[in-house]
């Protein structure tokens, strides 16, 4: 799954600034049967708002064996334990992840991974298995295997989901909001009707709207303390220094 150099295929060819250096990295992930592109339109919208990132499609390692077309998917979800074939993808996923992290020598703040149905499903599992493993993570007509018990730490969750969705029910992504906003997490979650289950571009636009406008709120605590800190240095700084004591 994780591609040596030079050995990818035309769909893991990724997308590159026209100059400069790599700042930002995007990873793309299909749903179940199908293949990376059918992450191309959110792919070239990425690559319009961020020209001076990275955006990589890639294939699932499993290749449907009787696809008539090419389809791959990242576990098996139609078997008696859907489940344990997920725990069973997340080392793989989780180490394709950090290699290409690695591959342009970016920490994983500047890691995003976007997925839709089963690959959404793959990258929100990934981040609360593994930490610091991305910065963001922006999910398409997915939800978490069952109600959220932890949130990750650091990694900010954008839910983009079509209220018409009849694979995967918007009421289990407005459970799991529920409980990762209790739990403190830092996430978005957008249901828009007239929508199925599909990547449709009015939550691609969403998507890309809330990676420009939404400030998490670890920011904004860091953002205060700061200020706190900076007004407590001004108010010492404007006391009177006290004259010395008498000598004894």
């Amino acid at each position: 799954m994780t591609p040596p150099p030079g050995a990818e295929d035309a769909h893991t060819q990724p997308l590159l600034p026209a100059q400069g250096p790599v700042e930002l990295l995007f990873l793309l992930f299909h749903g179940d049967g199908a293949h990376a592109g059918q992450m191309d339109g959110l792919a070239q919208a990425l690559r319009a708002q961020y020209p001076q990132a990275a955006v990589v499609a890639l294939n699932a390692p499993q290749r449907l064996p009787s696809a008539a077309v090419e389809g791959h998917r990242w576990f098996d979800a139609d078997g008696t334990d859907p489940a344990a074939a997920l725990a069973i993808a997340l080392p793989g996923f989780i180490a394709t992840v950090r290699a290409w992290a690695q591959r342009y020598d970016l920490s994983w703040e500047r890691v995003a991974l976007a997925g839709y149905s089963q690959g959404g499903q793959m990258a929100l599992e990934a981040v609360l298995t593994e930490p610091a493993l991305a910065g963001r993570v922006l999910s398409f007509g997915a939800a978490p295997l069952g109600r959220p018990v932890s949130a990750p730490e650091g990694c900010t969750l954008h839910l983009l989901h079509g209220k018409q969705d009849d694979v995967v029910p918007y009421a289990h992504v407005v459970d799991a909001a529920q409980a990762w906003l209790a739990l403190g997490a830092d996430i978005t979650a957008d249901v828009l009707p007239h929508v199925g289950h599909a990547l449709a571009p009015a939550l691609v636009e969403r998507a890309l709207q809330q990676l420009r406008t939404f400030i998490p709120a670890r920011l904004w605590r860091e953002a205060v303390m700061t200020a706190a800190e900076m007004d407590q240095a001004d108010a010492r700084a404007l006391q009177p220094e006290r004259p010395p004591g008498p000598v004894h």
